[in-house]
C-alpha cells in the first residue's frame, strides 16, 4: 500500500487547492455564464476531494481513531459551510435545507457507507469483525443525537409546525455539543482501544487488536508533509465554502427545473461531501479494517448532527426565516427502520455480506423516496 501522504500525488494534491482558490477569486463577482458555472463546479468537486485527501494525510500521521475523527470533522466543516451558504441564498426550501442535509448525511453514513463497507469487506474476507462495544457506543450516540434534534421537533408543541422554540433549540444545541464532546473523549482518551481495527479467527470472533505497525501499513508522513497538508486542508475548505456560495443558485434551479422536491438539494450536498470519505471507508473494508470504516461512517453521522445543528442554531440568530428540523413521516419511518437494523448489525460484532445488502436496500429506498416522496 502506498502512503496517503503528499509524496506520491504531490502535484495534484498541492495544485488543486491552489487552483480552486484562484477560481474562487476570479469568479467571485462574475459567474452567471454557464461555462463559468461549469468551471466553478469542477473546482468545487476538486476542492472537496483535495480537502478529504489532506485530511487523510493528517489522519495517517496521528493514527487511529484520531484519523477517523479528523476526517469526520473536516467533512462536517464542508457540510456546514454548504448549508449556511445555501440558506443565505434564500428561496422557498431554505427553511428545510439543514434538516434535509443532516438527515441525508445520516442515511448515507448509516446505510450507504456502512452497507457498502460490510458488503465489500465480507465478499472479500467472508466475515468482517469489529469491536461491538466501541461501535455500539458510537451508534447509540448517533441515535440519541438524531432523536433530540430531528425527531422531537415533530412532536413538541411550543414551536410552530416542525420547528423548535428558541429555548428548545438552544437545549438541543448544547446537548448535541456535550454528547459529541463526550464521545470524542471516550474514543480518543478513555477507551481508545475499542475503536482500533481488530483481528479475528475463521468464525469472525475477535482475537485482538490489529498491529498498526504491520508491513501492510505505510509509514506515516513526516511532520513537514503533515503541516503542509494541514495548510492545504484549510485552503481547500475555504474554497469549498466560497465556491458553493457561487453555485448554490444553479443547484436550486436545476432541482426545480427537474421537478424534484427541495429535499433533493440536501441529498446532493451530502452525497457530494461524503463521496470521498465513502471511498476511504471502502478502501479500509477491502483491507479488512472494517472497524475503521465504521468509525468513518458513524463518526461522520455523529459530527454531522453534533456540530451542524449547534452551528445552524447560532446562525439562525441572523439568518432570516424559520428553521425546520423535524422529520416528515416518511423520514421518521426510514430512520426507525435504520435504527433497528443498525442495532442488530452492530450487536454481533461481526457481519456477513447479507447485512451489507440490507443496509444498501434501505439506502436505495431513501434515495428513491426522496425523489418520489
Amino acid at each position: 500500500m502506498s502512503s496517503p501522504g503528499v509524496r506520491g500525488p504531490f502535484q495534484w494534491s498541492l495544485g488543486v487547492p491552489v487552483l480552486a482558490a484562484l477560481v474562487l477569486l476570479a469568479t467571485w463577482t462574475r459567474h452567471e455564464h454557464w461555462s463559468v458555472l461549469v468551471l466553478v463546479a469542477v473546482a468545487l468537486v476538486g476542492a472537496v476531494v483535495a480537502a478529504v485527501h489532506h485530511a487523510e494525510v493528517v489522519a495517517h500521521r496521528v493514527g487511529e481513531p484520531y484519523g477517523s475523527l479528523v476526517l469526520a470533522v473536516a467533512v462536517t466543516v464542508i457540510e456546514v459551510g454548504l448549508i449556511v451558504m445555501l440558506m443565505t441564498s434564500g428561496g422557498e426550501g431554505t427553511s428545510t435545507y439543514a434538516r434535509d442535509t443532516v438527515f441525508a448525511a445520516v442515511m448515507i453514513t448509516l446505510n450507504g457507507i456502512v452497507g457498502v463497507s460490510l458488503l465489500v469487506g465480507a465478499l472479500k474476507h467472508h466475515l468482517v469483525s469489529f469491536n461491538a462495544s466501541g461501535t455500539g457506543s458510537a451508534l447509540t450516540t448517533v441515535i440519541t443525537l438524531a432523536s433530540l434534534t430531528m425527531v422531537l421537533p415533530s412532536f413538541t408543541t411550543s414551536g410552530q409546525g416542525r420547528e423548535f422554540a428558541p429555548s428548545q433549540l438552544a437545549f438541543a444545541a448544547v446537548a448535541s455539543i456535550v454528547l459529541y464532546a463526550g464521545f470524542v473523549f471516550t474514543q480518543t482518551v478513555r477507551h481508545r482501544d475499542f475503536f482500533v481495527p481488530v483481528t479475528s479467527d475463521e468464525y469472525g470472533q475477535v482475537t485482538g487488536l490489529l498491529d498498526e505497525d504491520g508491513d501492510d501499513h505505510a509509514d506515516p508522513p513526516s511532520d513537514q508533509e503533515t503541516l503542509l497538508s494541514l495548510g492545504l486542508l484549510v485552503a481547500a475548505l475555504v474554497s469549498v465554502v466560497g465556491l458553493a456560495k457561487l453555485l448554490s443558485p444553479s443547484i436550486e434551479d436545476g432541482v426545480a427545473g427537474l421537478g424534484f422536491p427541495y429535499g433533493v438539494v440536501g441529498v446532493v450536498i451530502a452525497l457530494l461531501v461524503l463521496a470521498p470519505e465513502s471511498i476511504a471507508a471502502v478502501r479500509n473494508a477491502r483491507r479488512d479494517r472494517v472497524q475503521t470504516s465504521l468509525n468513518l461512517g458513524y463518526g461522520s453521522a455523529m459530527a454531522s448532527i453534533g456540530l451542524t445543528v449547534p452551528t445552524i442554531a447560532v446562525a439562525s440568530i441572523w439568518l432570516e426565516g424559520p428553521l425546520v428540523l423535524g422529520l416528515e413521516t416518511t423520514q421518521l419511518v426510514l430512520l426507525c427502520i435504520t435504527v433497528v437494523v443498525s442495532v442488530l448489525t452492530v450487536v454481533q460484532g461481526r457481519a456477513k455480506a447479507q447485512q451489507g445488502l440490507v443496509h444498501l436496500a434501505l439506502f436505495g429506498a431513501f434515495l428513491f423516496l426522496t425523489v418520489v416522496p
